[in-house]
Order: C-alpha cells, then sequence, then structure tokens
C-alpha cells in the first residue's frame, strides 16, 4: 500500500489518505466563531541513513544537523473540542521541483486560507520560534488573517513610537525596556524551575507585558504593520522569557491573557505532533523511497485523526485497516486504542521494509534463497514472480 503498488480501494497517495482529514476539518470549522491555526514543522530524522532517496539534513534533537526530511502541518482549532487537520505535506530540499522552505510554508499557508475560504470569522495563526520570518507574517496578513508568533531574531530593526509620537528606528530588543506590565496569572505548565534537571508540569506564576511596535515589509521601508511585542515570564523558570509578537492589539489585561491563551493552545496540540513523529517509529523507516515513506506519514495521520479527535472514526476504511493489522476484533463499546492502532502501523512498516530488503537481495543476485521463496509460496507474494 505505501508503496502505491495496491491500489483496488482506491489512490493511496499522501495527499488521498489525507484528505478525508482535512475535508472534514475544513467543515467541522466553518461555523466556528473564530479559528486558531497551529503551524507545526516537525523533522523526520534518520540518523546514519544514507540510501534513502533525496535525503536532506534536518535539525538533531541535540542541536546538530542529520540526514532525514521535513514537514509541514496545520491543524485547526475551533472552541470547546472542534479540531481537524487542514494541512499536511512531507518534503525534501534535494527532490525535484524543490525550491525553499518559505515557498513550502507559503503553500501551507495557501492551502489551508483555500481550505476556509468560506469561513466568515477571524483566523489566528499561532507559530513557534520556527517561523520567526518577516515573509511568512506578511504571507499571513496577506489573507487578511491575524497571526502570534514566537520571535527570536532580536536583532532586527523595527519602529518604536517616542513619548511625543514619533515613530523612530530601533533594534528590537531595545524596545523591551518599555514593555508595560499587563497582567499576572496563575497556571499550570510544563517547565524547568531553577534548579531542576527536567521540565516538569507545575503550578507557575505568569507575568505578561507588551509593547507596541511597527515591522517592515520585507525589502520594503515604505510598508510597515502595526503589531505588539508580549513578554510572557515565569516566575522562577530557569529559560528566558518568552517574546510573542502578535498584530492584535495588546493594550489591557483581558488582551494580554488573550495572547498567551493562543499560545498555549500551540501547546495543547503538542501530542498529536509527537504521536505521528514517534509512536510508530518513523525514524526506524527503511524503504528508500521518499514517496513510500510519505505514504506511511499519512497513516500516521490516519491514526492520529482516530486517536485525537480529528474527525476520523471507525466507519472511515482507513481507521478499520489500521485496527484489522493491529489485531483489533469488533466488540461493542470497545475501540481500538492507542496500542492497536501503534501496532498496525508497526506491522505495516514491518511489511514493506521486508519487500524493500527482498527486493534489494533480488536486484542484486537475481534470485531469493530457496528457503525464503518457500515460506513465500505458501502466501502466494509477487516477489516470487522473480
Amino acid at each position: 500500500m505505501a508503496n502505491g503498488e495496491t491500489t483496488q480501494r482506491s489512490e493511496l497517495d499522501a495527499d488521498s489518505v489525507t484528505r478525508v482529514l482535512r475535508e472534514h476539518a475544513a467543515a467541522t470549522l466553518h461555523h466556528e466563531p473564530e479559528v486558531t491555526l497551529i503551524l507545526d514543522g516537525m523533522e523526520l530524522r534518520r540518523e546514519g541513513a544514507e540510501s534513502q532517496e533525496d535525503l536532506m539534513r534536518v535539525k538533531a534533537l541535540d542541536g546538530g544537523l542529520v540526514n532525514g526530511y521535513r514537514s509541514f502541518n496545520v491543524l485547526g482549532l475551533g472552541e470547546d473540542e472542534a479540531r481537524g487537520l487542514l494541512y499536511h505535506h512531507l518534503f525534501s530540499s534535494h527532490e525535484p521541483g524543490f525550491e525553499s522552505e518559505n515557498r513550502e510554508i507559503q503553500w501551507a499557508i495557501d492551502a489551508t486560507e483555500a481550505s476556509l475560504k468560506a469561513f466568515a470569522g477571524p483566523k489566528t495563526w499561532v507559530m513557534d520560534a520556527g517561523f520567526d520570518n518577516d515573509d511568512v507574517w506578511w504571507w499571513v496578513w496577506g489573507h487578511g488573517s491575524h497571526l502570534v508568533c514566537r520571535v527570536y531574531h532580536f536583532e532586527r530593526i523595527v519602529e518604536w513610537q517616542t513619548c511625543d509620537g514619533h515613530w523612530e528606528e530601533r533594534y528590537l530588543d531595545a524596545t523591551f525596556r518599555h514593555l508595560t506590565p499587563l497582567a499576572t496569572v496563575e497556571t499550570t505548565l510544563e517547565v524547568r524551575l531553577k534548579g531542576q534537571r527536567k521540565a516538569k508540569r507545575h503550578p507557575v506564576t505568569v507575568h505578561l507585558s507588551a509593547v507596541p511596535i511597527r515591522v517592515y515589509a520585507p525589502g520594503d521601508k515604505t510598508r510597515t504593520q502595526a503589531v505588539w511585542i508580549v513578554k510572557v515570564e515565569v516566575e522562577g523558570a530557569a529559560s528566558d522569557p518568552w517574546y510573542l509578537l502578535t498584530d492584535w492589539p495588546v493594550t489591557t489585561e483581558a488582551e494580554a491573557l488573550r495572547i498567551f491563551r493562543f499560545y498555549r493552545r500551540r501547546w495543547s496540540v503538542e501530542d498529536t505532533f509527537k504521536f505521528v513523529k514517534t509512536c510508530f517509529g518513523a525514524e526506524e523507516v527503511q524503504m528508500l523511497h521518499l514517496e513510500a515513506i510519505r505514504r506511511l506519514v499519512a497513516y500516521a495521520w490516519v491514526a492520529a485523526g482516530f486517536l485525537f479527535h480529528l474527525g476520523l472514526t471507525l466507519d472511515d476504511a482507513e481507521v478499520r485497516l489500521l485496527a484489522r493489522l493491529g489485531g483489533w476484533e469488533p466488540h461493542a463499546n470497545r475501540p481500538p486504542g492507542k496500542l492497536i492502532l501503534t501496532r498496525g502501523l508497526r506491522r505495516l512498516l514491518d511489511r514493506l521494509a521486508t519487500d524493500a530488503v527482498l527486493q534489494d537481495h533480488l536486484d542484486e543476485f537475481g534470485d531469493l534463497p530457496p528457503f525464503v521463496k518457500r515460506i513465500l509460496s505458501r502466501s502466494n507474494r509477487s516477489l516470487l514472480e522473480h
């Protein structure tokens, strides 16, 4: 299936596999009063791999570089439990037709905005520091949407308003001294406090402050956008404060708390991303073709669509297939869980990895060992035709 060779039931390319999720998400969010759009970049690390197709260099967990692939994903969130996958694409900078990561991000934004073109309410894109990029911000604003983005390029030139009302150029970090305290909130966060070795969930006190600035359009200082920088400082944290850039006004306590909640919503879907990336061993994939890897990751999104309430149910054939591969037997009020669907994904992965190894042996030696042929003959496998 992942190799695209079994298509009797339907098209099984990655786009077709995730289409049901994307269409359901757009329909679910259509009647929401407003939508939060979480844009996330994910590395599929293949440390030590050399033979897989179009490998690129991606960031390793230790901050270095390893071989692998990248993907961009967009989850849409409404009020309460309304949520869904609006975009997914896994890519390599070495594959034919690749232009740039900025273009990949722009395509993700364009495709998501197109799927919500009939939506009448406000849309807010929420991004982590990896999207601290003027081109990305202005692309969002070009669609008439809002954004909240964590920044780390403090050396950029911005405009700051003096006491007499004039706008003057400053480095971004020079404006931080003018932050106005607006709110203090008691909440629970996973954070590393001073003296701790690793992050844990704690009740913490968070201080919020803000300063208005203006940012330039890329390559055009005749155009600016009014934005606010919101400082999020966790009392007693070992890490530096976060600085969030947003075009939503932030002049009151309620407005500051709203921006903090926007960014916290990004954390609320981290488990979904983590499952897709790690739960079924995506980084252990042995298949050589990029399209096959794309299909496997797409099926991981199918599993996530069921497990994390992104619109898929047992009525969807893709979910039932993974459940059956995982050994699930239909029982009233006993739906498959993470263990079953993860096992189904791993069995699919093992099947395809086995086929890839056997095919490699055939390509090198022209035939399979007799005992392997006997085993395969019992299942009437197509490799015997060679």
